[in-house]
């Protein structure tokens, strides 16, 4: 049997790395990979922790495209790489633009399709921007739907999805969080000059000053909203002096790292980096107090590893961990967000019962599951989590 996984940002290849490297460990299957210049130099790093080569590579000289305009110059390029490959499954995870050209080129070429992180919705089709919309339109084209919970399953049954299509597998970055955490921490310039910058080391020391980590690039968030963002980091900066380090990890995307810049830029207590390696990503969470963010996936790593978490949204597709304390919504309001911020990080018994996290989205053997089933199709899906 021959796989095609589809890759195109960094969260993607995290997310995949275990579920690809499961493919080339299982006798009979034959593993492809494709990335699709999304977001290659994010996206290529994370493949090679796990150990997986690309096969196909899809470059397109400008970056920073629309959507629209990527997507239809990717959908003739996966088009051949499909005719080259010739696989009997596609495989994506997520919800990007190159998610939902993977289940169309899936759909042209009758190939089956399977869909994992499936079922995640919010209460607002156009939020996350344009997230939302693309996994929904990915779900009526997937024949395999792996879904991280059991409540993103539900939200496929209410959908007309069949039960027989869905496994409820959990999410395949746990597997990567506790792959990665296994393995020795490599050398990097790039995180010791972000320590360096911050006076802080990797080890919790009981008198140093608490690390914030933040992020934000979702496209709704771009304009007033980070506006607001950077204005009440600059304010908690001021407010709490040398007692907090705020660290913000800047993505490439122009409308952000330009912005940010500007804003935050010799801000008092604020070091700017730009995006981290995955261990260096784990080993600065492990050491943080508070992470504010936007990021889909930080609402999940961060409870694994025991990290509160304040979300930059006002909606948010990853429930569960809002449900059990791990994580807060506070959308993008200034005053709200240092609200939060200080409740978290003046009233140690708050810290205390957030930190408990959350641990629903994954026990590590997603990837596992995953083969399983693809194995099996069209049998019953079976070995779900929980």
């Amino acid at each position: 049997m021959r796989i095609l996984s589809i890759i195109g940002t960094r969260p993607e290849a995290l997310k995949m790395g275990p579920v690809i490297r499961a493919l080339q460990q299982t006798l009979g299957l034959r593993s492809f990979v494709c990335t699709t210049g999304q977001h290659r130099e994010l996206a290529d790093p994370q493949l090679k922790l796990f150990g997986v080569a690309v096969d196909h590579t899809i470059h397109f000289p400008r970056r920073n495209q629309r959507p629209e305009d990527f997507l239809g110059k990717l959908l003739p390029r996966l088009g051949d790489v499909v005719r080259d490959v010739r696989p009997d499954w596609i495989l994506a995870v997520g919800d990007t633009t190159s998610v939902l050209a993977a289940s169309l080129i899936a759909a042209h070429h009758r190939v089956r399709f399977g869909h994992i992180e499936a079922g995640l919705r919010t209460a607002c089709r156009t939020e996350p921007f344009p997230e939302e919309f693309n996994r929904r339109l990915t779900s009526v084209l997937a024949d395999l739907h792996f879904a991280p919970t059991v409540q993103a399953r539900r939200n496929l049954r209410r959908e007309g999805i069949s039960p027989s299509a869905i496994l409820v597998s959990g999410n395949p970055i746990i597997d990567a969080v506790r792959t990665i955490r296994r393995q020795p921490l490599p050398p990097s310039a790039v995180r010791q000059r972000v320590w360096s910058k911050l006076g802080l080391t990797e080890a919790k020391e009981a008198h140093a000053a608490k690390l914030v980590v933040v992020t934000f690039h979702r496209r709704e968030n771009i304009g007033r909203p980070m506006a607001e963002i950077c204005a009440a980091l600059r304010e908690l900066g001021r407010l709490y002096g040398g007692k907090i380090k705020l660290l913000c990890l800047v993505h490439p995307n122009p409308s952000v790292r330009g912005p940010v810049g500007k804003a935050l830029r010799n801000s008092p207590h604020i070091v700017l980096s730009s995006p981290l390696d995955y261990p260096s990503m784990l080993s600065i969470l492990q050491r943080a107090t508070l992470v504010l963010t936007d990021s889909g996936g930080l609402q999940e790593e961060a409870p694994a590893l025991h990290v509160p978490v304040l979300v930059l949204r006002r909606f948010t597709e990853r429930p569960e961990a809002v449900a059990a304390g791990a994580c807060q919504l506070v959308g993008t309001d200034r005053a709200t967000i240092i609200k939060a911020a200080r409740r978290v990080l003046d009233h140690p018994k708050i810290h205390r019962a957030m930190a408990k996290g959350y641990h629903g989205y994954g026990d590590g053997h997603a990837a596992t599951r995953i083969v399983h089933a693809l194995q099996n199709y069209p049998g019953a899906l079976c070995h779900e989590l929980g």
